[in-house]
């Protein structure tokens, strides 16, 4: 792995700084004074048990989600407008939909009207942006007949366009085989390395933690633990999360 560790105060790299974020509804604390990190070129991954609030702190990262504190983004010290690329939980999609990959893109990144067939210049631009999940021969099947792997292989490159700084993906490792979470995991690992992309990602798996990521925040209402994979998974902090034996209670 090869994450930018920014010592320094990160003067000469981009970040995400989350600090003090806090989250309410009515009285009830869902989120309380978190704190995280998230560096260029980095993979990181959230993770905590069921209602440790990971999907609510990622809709404050998309704006989605009103919040107290602060969340910004800098790039060699200077703040800039912040580009996150999404990728939802795998949505289920009708097997017999008739929609094609490419029918999804020219919904999602085109003003041409669907009913209009593709031009060449736009049917191009798919096929590059799958190129980026090496997809290109997913452009003509029908959505409703990918795998798990192959569907987010394909938000995977939506979610790519346009280049976003930061890419944020929501269990991505479920539903998806053993062969195609190391397909996947592969491919965010040379996407990072490429493009420097900062990554987030939730999940419940922890089998991939240790080969891919680079650091882990251990969420349950704040940041009760963030290292390595080995530190953090190893930790009491982790145990008593999961209500493991030895864990603190």
């Amino acid at each position: 792995m090869s994450g930018h560790h920014c010592g320094g105060g990160c003067q000469n790299a981009c970040c995400l700084k989350i600090q003090d974020l806090s989250v309410r509804f009515g009285t009830d604390t869902v989120l309380d004074k978190v704190n995280l990190h998230l560096h260029c070129g980095q993979i990181a991954a959230l993770i905590g048990p069921n209602g440790a609030g990971k999907s609510t702190l990622i809709r404050a990262i998309l704006g989605q989600q009103e919040y107290e504190g602060s969340i910004t983004f800098s790039t060699g010290g200077k703040k800039e407008s912040l580009r996150i690329g999404y990728v939802p939980q795998s949505p289920s999609f009708d097997r017999g939909d008739p929609m094609s990959v490419l029918d999804l893109f020219r919904c999602c990144i085109s003003r041409r009207p669907a009913f209009l067939p593709p031009t060449k210049a736009l049917r191009q631009k798919v096929l590059d942006c799958l190129a980026n999940v090496h997809g290109e021969s997913l452009i003509d099947r029908r959505i409703g007949a990918l795998s798990g792997g192959e569907l987010q292989r394909v938000l995977l490159a939506l979610a790519l366009e346009p280049m976003p700084h930061i890419l944020i993906l929501d269990e991505p490792l479920s539903g998806v085989d053993v062969e195609g979470m190391t397909l996947l995991m592969d491919m965010l690992d040379e996407l990072r390395r490429k493009l420097d992309l900062s990554i987030l990602m939730t999940t419940h798996d922890f089998s991939m933690l240790e080969k891919y990521v680079d650091t882990v925040f251990l969420l349950q209402k704040n940041v009760l633990h963030a290292g390595t994979p080995a530190q953090v998974l190893s930790s009491p902090a982790f145990r008593g999360a999961f209500r493991m034996g030895g864990g603190d209670e």
